[in-house]
């Protein structure tokens, strides 16, 4: 296959949780590649201009919004794709959430809520979209772990859970869907800077942690993800099962920095 295999053209990918930080740099870094991208989320005003940058960047797309909390609207939202696209390629699932704090103080609604998100969403996506993948007998599907998924992260137990239990559902899809034509696959962020945690980087000693603790001594860019998305989401790829991806400037290859 070689590197033409990189190439997505023809290729359509959906992006539940596609519209804002890292789930936008993804639909962005897919589109670029080739591929026509339907990125999805919770509110219309960025479904809107998610598309417009698939647009923008010359391919085809659709506005439909989804909740990962709710599977009708996920079911919705492949029905919508296969009518107008008459296939599914590509799903990647970023849709996430957190909450910090102690643990003994934390709500258990608010455990629920991120786990709910984090790990049941991407459950509910995966089984939407994979219906007809293994129908076809092709799929690529692409999951968000993190760094969580291999290390604890100070005081989001929850959120450190849910990413632990991401990576070992990827797991299990891949010896599930994989000889079914259906690769799943995961990318696990190291720490990126996003608008909604610019200040925590930028201002805290947790901020300074994180990139102590990060050889190349910076924060990612969030378009620093698209090249192993576009990877795993390719031909390139068709022997990449089961694994999870880290691409975190040598953060979990860490260990005395000085």
């Amino acid at each position: 296959m070689g590197l033409r295999g990189l190439d997505l053209e023809g290729r359509v990918a959906v992006v539940v949780g596609g519209t804002s930080g890292i789930g936008l740099a993804l639909t962005r870094g897919l589109a670029e590649a080739g591929a026509d991208v339907v990125p999805s989320s919770r509110r219309p005003e960025q479904v809107e201009q998610a598309a417009a940058a698939v647009e923008a960047a010359g391919r085809r797309t659709l506005r439909q919004v989804s909740d990962v909390k709710d599977a009708a609207s996920l079911d919705r939202l492949r029905d919508v794709v296969l009518g107008q696209f008459g296939r599914v390629d590509i799903l990647v699932n970023c849709a996430g959430t957190t909450k910090r704090g102690p643990t003994l103080d934390q709500d258990e609604a608010d455990w629920n809520n991120i786990m709910e998100t984090n790990l049941t969403g991407t459950l509910r996506a995966s089984k939407s979209f994979a219906r007809p993948m293994l129908a076809k007998g092709y799929g690529r599907i692409i999951n968000i772990a993190s760094l969580s998924s291999f290390v604890a992260l100070f005081e989001v137990a929850a959120y450190t859970a849910s990413k632990a239990a991401v990576a070992a559902l990827t797991r299990s899809l891949a010896i599930e869907w994989g000889p079914k034509g259906v690769n799943v696959n995961a990318i696990a962020p190291g720490v990126f800077r996003t608008e909604l945690n610019q200040q925590l980087l930028d201002s805290t000693p947790r901020g300074e942690e994180f990139k102590l603790r990060t050889p190349l001594g910076r924060f990612g860019r969030v378009e620093e993800l698209q090249g192993a998305a576009v990877f795993l989401a390719s031909e390139a790829a068709s022997f990449v099962n089961g694994e999870i991806v880290a691409v975190d400037g040598g953060f979990l290859a860490s260990g005395v920095n000085r």
